[in-house]
C-alpha cells in the first residue's frame, strides 16, 4: 500500500485553470470505478459498506467516489467511514471526523495499540504489523455491526507493485484482488479503485480540497517493505519511459491468466517435475 506517511506533492490550493480539469478527471475516475464494480461484482443493492479512512489521498478518494455513486446509482446502499487510531502521537483522528461530519457521513474511530506493538517487536516488519492489526480491527468491527462491504482505497499502483513484490521478493505470482472473502466467509473486502492510477487520485483528492492526515508513524518510511515498495514503483515508472502502456498490459495480464502455461502443481500444468529440487539447483 502507499505509504501514508508521505507528503501531497501538491502544496498550494489549486487555481482556477486547475479546478477546470475536474470534470473531466472526475469523469474519468468514475468510468472506471464503475466498470470494476460491474465486472467483479463490488457492490450490491442493500449493501452496508465500511470505508477505510486513513486520512490519505486514497481513502478520501475512494469516500468522494462511493458517495457520488450513491446518488447516481440504480440500487441503494450505505455508504460510512471507519479510521483506526493506531496512537502514534503524531496522528490526528479529528481532522477525518470533522470532513465526515461536515458532510453528513457516518464515521466512527477505533483505537488500536499498534504504535505500543510495534515498539515491543523491533525484528518484525513495522507495516506488516500495522497491517495486519487494523484488518483484523476491520473485521471485527464489521462483522459485529452487521456491514457487508469493506472498502478499501487501494489503486492499480499498489496492485502492480505488489504483484512484482511477491513475484521477486516472495516467489509468487498473486497481488490485491478486488473482491475477496475472508477465510471464514464473514467478511468481504472490496477495492473500487483498483483500476484507477495513483497520480489521478492525487489530483482529484487535491483538486477536492480533502486534507491529507499524516498516519504519524515513525517507522514506516524506513521499514524495508516500504522500500522493495519503492524499489518496484521506480522500476515501473522507469520501464513506462519506453511502454508507455505498461501499466494497462500488466492490469489486462492480471485477469489473463493462462493457469496451463504456469508451474503450479495444483492447476495440472505439471504432474511429476520436481520443481523445488530445481529451484533449490537455481539458488
Amino acid at each position: 500500500m502507499t505509504n501514508l506517511c508521505a507528503l501531497p506533492s501538491f502544496a498550494s490550493p489549486p487555481t482556477a485553470d486547475d479546478l477546470a480539469l475536474l470534470p473531466k478527471l472526475e469523469k474519468r475516475i468514475l468510468r472506471r470505478v464503475g466498470e470494476a464494480i460491474q465486472t467483479y461484482n463490488l457492490i450490491e443493492d442493500g449493501d452496508r459498506i465500511l470505508v477505510g479512512l486513513s486520512g490519505g489521498k486514497d481513502s478520501w478518494a475512494l469516500l468522494e467516489v462511493l458517495t457520488l455513486l450513491q446518488k447516481r446509482a440504480p440500487i441503494s446502499f450505505e455508504v460510512h467511514g471507519i479510521t483506526v487510531d493506531p496512537g502514534f502521537p503524531k496522528f490526528d483522528p479529528d481532522r477525518i471526523a470533522e470532513v465526515c461530519e461536515a458532510r453528513g457521513i457516518p464515521h466512527h474511530v477505533l483505537g488500536a495499540p499498534i504504535d505500543a506493538l510495534i515498539r515491543q517487536r523491533p525484528d518484525e516488519t513495522p507495516c506488516i504489523i500495522c497491517a495486519r492489526l487494523r484488518r483484523g480491527v476491520l473485521y471485527t468491527y464489521a462483522k459485529k455491526h452487521g456491514f457487508t462491504k469493506i472498502a478499501l482505497g487501494h489503486h492499480l499502483d499498489d496492485l502492480l507493485e505488489t504483484l512484482m513484490l511477491n513475484l521477486f521478493f516472495e516467489g509468487k505470482l498473486a497481488t490485491m484482488p478486488l473482491r475477496l472473502t475472508s477465510d471464514d466467509g464473514a467478511n468481504t473486502v472490496i477495492r473500487p479503485l483498483g483500476t484507477c492510477e495513483e497520480t489521478d487520485l492525487r489530483r482529484y483528492t487535491w483538486l477536492k480540497g480533502y486534507p491529507i492526515v499524516p498516519c504519524g508513524c515513525p517507522m514506516c518510511a524506513c521499514s524495508v517493505l516500504e522500500s522493495r515498495r519503492k524499489q518496484a514503483k521506480a522500476l515501473i515508472e522507469h520501464l513506462k519511459e519506453s511502454i508507455p502502456q505498461i501499466k494497462a498490459s500488466m492490469l489486462k495480464a492480471m485477469s489473463n491468466v493462462k493457469g496451463s502455461h504456469l508451474l503450479d502443481l495444483d492447476l495440472g500444468a505439471l504432474s511429476s517435475v520436481g520443481v523445488d529440487e530445481t529451484v533449490e539447483k537455481l539458488g
